[in-house]
């Protein structure tokens, strides 16, 4: 199978290589993927796109993005094969659903700031759903327990099931603290310890912080000061664990400046 050069910038390029790579005497790798078996690469590719988001890396972006497009096409493609659905029902669902979603556009409806927007969006949400079925079903599970907890509150803060203004998640957030200063035992202090993370990532949402991209951003800060105060030692022939724990914290500081 040849691809001209001028085609390599067109999604259907892409399908065809794709198919070309699943085909009989196609790919032995390509040929054995299956729904189940890609679940992995899929998750990786999204933290992949998170990280040159993160970055700031345009680049990288682009080269993640087309990663990420991959697992889309490779799995709409098992799934023909299967009988289950085509890419043109995955590309109709999408396209039926962001102009059901903004009537406001495509439609007479009128608005007056991304707010209203982003309420309306629930309520069509909501009206897309089987009767009975909760606002909340639709988050995945699988979601980092922190980002769910921002996702969750996010989702029910549109129909405006939340706190007024700020002050009273901080509130909230120091009576939390009390109650796992409080917990009796183990199990208390786990349910307590969930409760605090759980307004903290409120706490988040309403600063409008992305909680995930925060703490990875805090998780590299922490290791490259660390990994540099481990690199001051080694130039000055000192063992970090030999040092007391002032010592170390004033090392810490040092790290602070030297890495940024």
């Amino acid at each position: 199978m040849s691809l001209p050069q001028d085609d390599l910038d067109r999604f259907s390029t892409l399908v065809d290589i794709i198919a070309r790579l699943r085909a009989p005497d196609g790919c032995p790798w390509d040929r054995e993927q299956t729904h189940l078996s890609l679940r992995e690469n899929l998750l990786e590719e999204c933290y992949e796109v998170l990280e040159a988001l993160d970055a700031g890396d345009a680049e990288g972006l682009s080269d993640e993005l087309g990663d990420l497009l991959l697992q889309v096409v490779l799995h709409a493609r098992i799934a023909a094969e299967a009988g289950e659905f085509e890419m043109g029902d995955v590309l109709r669902k999408i396209n039926t659903k962001l102009i059901h979603r903004h009537p406001h556009i495509f439609g007479s409806r009128k608005v007056k700031d991304a707010a209203e927007v982003t309420h309306n969006w629930e309520v069509l949400k909501q009206e897309e759903r089987e009767a009975g079925v909760s606002m909340l079903a639709g988050i995945p599970r699988q979601m980092p327990a922190l980002a769910f907890s921002q996702r969750v509150q996010g989702r029910v803060a549109r129909v405006g099931f939340d706190w007024e203004d700020l002050s009273g998640v901080i509130d909230k957030l120091v009576e939390e603290i009390s109650e796992l200063r409080e917990a009796a035992n183990q199990e208390e202090k786990a349910a307590e310890f969930g409760d605090l993370l759980f307004t903290l990532a409120n706490v988040a949402r309403r600063e409008g912080v992305d909680l995930e991209s925060a703490l990875r951003q805090a998780n590299e800060r922490f290791c490259e000061r660390f990994t540099c105060m481990e690199e001051l030692c080694r130039e000055r022939g000192v063992s970090f664990s030999a040092l007391s724990f002032a010592e170390q914290n004033a090392l810490w500081e040092e790290a602070k400046k030297v890495c940024r």
